[in-house]
């Protein structure tokens, strides 16, 4: 119970740090960039008292004030960051602090070797800014260090040596190079944390809206991409009077029917691992045998259209009961991404528009095939035939409703 009580409070205390200098219109970079330079003040702020502590206690007063002042400089910085939130301010500053601060303090105790290699410290400055400032800013800071290092070799031989045992001076190279990794492996597994979350969500983003064969491909190299699928089924869906209960509803509630709707359709598209295409206003689109080939595509689009027709007929959407229209066929696609900007995998040919043609000359509640998909299904679902119909922009076209699964049929009748 203890433990647990800790360890809410360390969270409440890291996301109550995280909050400082945050705005809520910072982009997810700069709200990391934010928290990295917060970890880069606050980090070193604790070993920069202990380590004033220990050259104060070793006789050497003047080169304790220079760690020693890093706590409450870094501490007024920060309190004065969270006022004005400007993150460029902020970020020179604490860099200057970090590079000059362990170099003057080198210099005061003799050099390299008398100081421990405290200068260390120093390269915390270019490592960090290639990650909190573009790579022109992180050469610039790389340079300064090396800059440092050439005048101190040129200064060491002039310089005052401090009067620190040999056994100090051991123990301070063992402080100063572990405390460093340390502190540069902590921010960068911070940064590397971080940066796996974004990734992660951006991928979950776009996979909702890519098939994952797809957005693989693009992110090797942005380029149209088309492919001809021979066997394929595509499904529309569609509410019946849609416009006349659209007039009736306020645009909110109208798109959160519709959301709540499609939410529905979505788990039972997962179920059958089918590819959800796209919804144009109460309209939803979706494939099977795309991007990935499948011998059952058309009975896994029936037995998703049968689902949906149950789900609409078993439910109440918005408070509302609805009536749908669905419409399938079969046959060769194209299948891809076209465009620059805003991409959406789409599909094409005669067989899409066929498909879209059964669900518009469909009957309220029906699931509507064309011969393509009943060639491909009739073994295995009960289906009733209704003649022929005059399509425009295609001409007559027989068509058949979908009843049943005849294996459901048949234990119903037994």
């Amino acid at each position: 119970m203890l433990q647990e009580m800790e360890r809410r409070l360390h969270q409440r205390l890291v996301a109550r740090l995280g909050r400082i200098g945050s705005d809520p219109a910072d982009s997810p970079d700069v709200g990391l960039q934010k928290r990295l330079v917060l970890a880069l003040t606050l980090g070193p702020a604790p070993a920069g008292a202990i380590w004033g502590l220990i050259y104060y206690a070793a006789g050497a007063e003047l080169a304790s004030l220079i760690p020693g002042l890093y706590t409450p400089v870094a501490l007024a910085n920060t309190a004065l960051f969270s006022f004005t939130r400007n993150l460029p301010l902020y970020r020179l500053s604490q860099l200057l602090l970090i590079l000059l601060l362990p170099w003057l303090l080198m210099m005061s105790l003799g050099g390299f070797r008398d100081a421990s290699a405290v200068v260390i410290w120093s390269a915390l400055a270019p490592l960090t800014a290639l990650m909190l400032d573009d790579l022109r800013g992180a050469c610039f800071w790389l340079l300064a260090f090396v800059g440092l290092l050439v005048v101190s070799g040129f200064a060491q031989p002039h310089l005052p040596v401090q009067p620190l045992s040999e056994t100090l001076t051991t123990w301070l190279f063992v402080l100063n190079i572990g405390a460093v990794i340390g502190s540069i492996f902590a921010i960068l597994y911070y940064f590397v944390v971080q940066r796996n979350f974004f990734q992660e969500r951006s991928e979950k983003l776009l996979l909702n809206i890519l098939p994952k064969e797809i957005a693989e491909a693009l992110k090797q190299e942005p380029h149209t991409i088309a492919a001809d699928h021979e066997a394929a089924s595509v499904l529309f869906a569609d509410v019946v009077d849609f416009t006349p209960i659209a007039a009736t509803m306020t645009p909110l509630n109208l798109v959160e029917l519709l959301n709540e709707v499609f939410q529905c359709f979505d788990e039972l598209v997962e179920k059958y691992d089918l590819e959800k295409i796209k919804t144009i206003g109460d309209c939803y689109m979706v494939a099977s045998g795309v991007p990935r080939a499948r011998p059952d595509h058309a009975q896994a689009i029936v037995l998703l259209a049968l689902d949906m027709q149950q789900a609409v007929a078993s439910h109440r959407f918005g408070g509302r009961h609805l009536d749908f229209r669905i419409g399938i066929n079969s046959g060769p696609v194209v299948a891809g991404v076209i465009g620059r900007k805003k991409f959406s995998y789409d599909l094409w040919g005669a067989a899409v528009n066929v498909a879209s043609r059964m669900e518009t000359y469909g009957h309220r509640g029906a699931v509507q095939i064309a011969r393509s998909t009943y060639e491909l299904i009739k073994n295995d679902f009960l289906l009733e035939p209704k003649g022929i119909v005059q399509v425009r922009g295609i001409g007559e076209l027989e068509i058949w409703h979908v009843l049943s699964r005849k294996d459901i049929e048949a234990q119903e009748s037994s």
